[in-house]
């Protein structure tokens, strides 16, 4: 498969400013990377998109919007207070700045999945997004309402946005039990964006601690290469790269971290063919 960008996601090295992630991600051979808030907050934003195109890469994901159903604002404690102010107003605004093609969406406080309502506030981000020329994908989280591929699948559908899809993440694919049949017969259009990582076969007791302590590809038992295969028969050419949360890669040196990224990435591509 072709993907259309070679991604570093942002959450692979929060250790290191993005500024201070490009030249070392272009030199790794990634042609793209993608933002968190604390990226950009009190960044000068023209600055850092120009020195983004300076690199030779490209901003695909704005990440990602966690404040946006009834109730998240009510909610307080855990992942409530983190995701606080991440409003689609203000991260659509960030996105469009810096220059990305896409904002993120997730669900991390657990909510009662309501279909019919959180497909008309996941429409309305799409619409406002719109606006700006963003695509706008939800990311299935397995601790939320939208735990896992086919709810991702059924909120796109029911939204009925040109301009919504999905992103995907193993992790979260995997510990969500989600079907790697599911996935190949999806629209390859629908998948917007694609996270890399891995992990052992058996969940962790805790998923919300399990989540920030992934494996690279092929450190782990994931059934990797079902999943790439699966993508591979969708005919996308979302962009694809690496987010693994980790305190051994965060040791390394930035390049030597993004170089071993970068080898993962391949040797998950490879796995497609």
């Amino acid at each position: 498969m072709n993907p259309s960008q070679r991604v570093l996601f942002a959450g692979t090295r929060q250790c290191t400013p993005l500024a201070g992630r490009l030249a070392p991600a272009a030199a790794a051979g990634f042609t793209a990377v993608t933002a968190w808030h604390g990226d950009v907050a009190g960044a000068d934003r023209r600055a850092l998109a120009a020195a983004v195109r300076e690199a030779g890469l490209v901003v695909t994901d704005m990440e990602c919007i966690g404040n946006w159903l009834p109730g998240h604002d009510q909610a307080t404690g855990g992942w409530a207070d983190a995701v606080r102010g991440a409003t689609a107003d203000k991260f659509i605004a960030l996105g469009a700045e810096i220059g990305a093609r896409t904002v993120s969406v997730v669900e991390l406080l657990g909510m009662e999945w309501d279909p019919a309502a959180q497909a008309r506030a996941f429409a309305a981000i799409c619409d406002r997004a719109a606006e700006h020329g963003l695509t706008v994908a939800i990311e299935p989280v397995p601790v939320g309402a939208v735990r896992d591929f086919a709810r991702a699948r059924e909120l796109v559908d029911r939204s009925e946005r040109p301009n919504a899809g999905i992103m995907l993440d193993t992790w979260h694919f995997f510990r969500s039990g989600s079907s790697l049949d599911d996935l190949a017969r999806c629209p390859g259009e629908l998948i917007l964006s694609v996270q890399l990582n891995d992990a052992l076969d058996v969940p962790e007791a805790d998923l919300n601690a399990g989540m920030m302590r992934r494996l690279l590809p092929g450190a782990g038992e994931l059934d990797l290469q079902g999943f790439m295969q699966a993508l591979a028969a969708t005919g996308t050419a979302a962009p694809i790269g690496i987010e693994v949360f980790s305190p051994e890669l965060d040791a390394l040196d930035t390049e030597a971290a993004l170089a071993r990224c970068a080898d993962a990435l391949d040797l998950c591509l490879e796995m497609a063919k």
